[in-house]
């Protein structure tokens, strides 16, 4: 039996996408240096407000598995002569806004969790 809902499936999903960000933005730090190398990032929000947009009509259902992290090369073009398109200020920044949304998901997993607790303890 699922009691978590969809809900729950979907705030899992937003912090494993956080969780991926996290490696590819600490390995686009690592390789700063790296001539040719092409920062990376990764597509989750973006892609689950189409799959929103696309049902929001009501006639199709959003296949919630379906909708998985993708990770992509940044098209911005390299600052530097070396070919190298990371900017560590961008990255840093990128961090934290990632950290705050996984604490956010988790935070609002962590009610939920609570509140489905209070509502079976209450039933007894």
């Amino acid at each position: 039996m699922d009691f978590g809902g969809n809900e729950s499936r979907l705030l899992l999903q937003l912090m494993s996408a956080c969780n991926l960000r996290q490696r590819v933005l600490a390995d686009n730090i690592a390789n700063e240096s790296t001539p040719g190398f092409k920062r990376r990032v990764v597509r989750f929000e973006e892609l689950l407000g189409k799959a929103l947009d696309d049902s929001a009509d009501g006639r199709r259902a959003i296949d919630w598995a379906a909708i998985t992290p993708r990770i992509e090369a940044d098209a911005t073009p390299p600052a530097g002569t070396d070919g190298n398109n990371v900017n560590l200020e961008l990255e840093n920044t990128a961090l934290r806004e990632n950290r705050l949304l996984y604490e956010a998901y988790a935070s609002i997993l962590e009610t939920r969790t609570k509140m489905l607790e209070a509502s079976i303890r209450e039933g007894r």
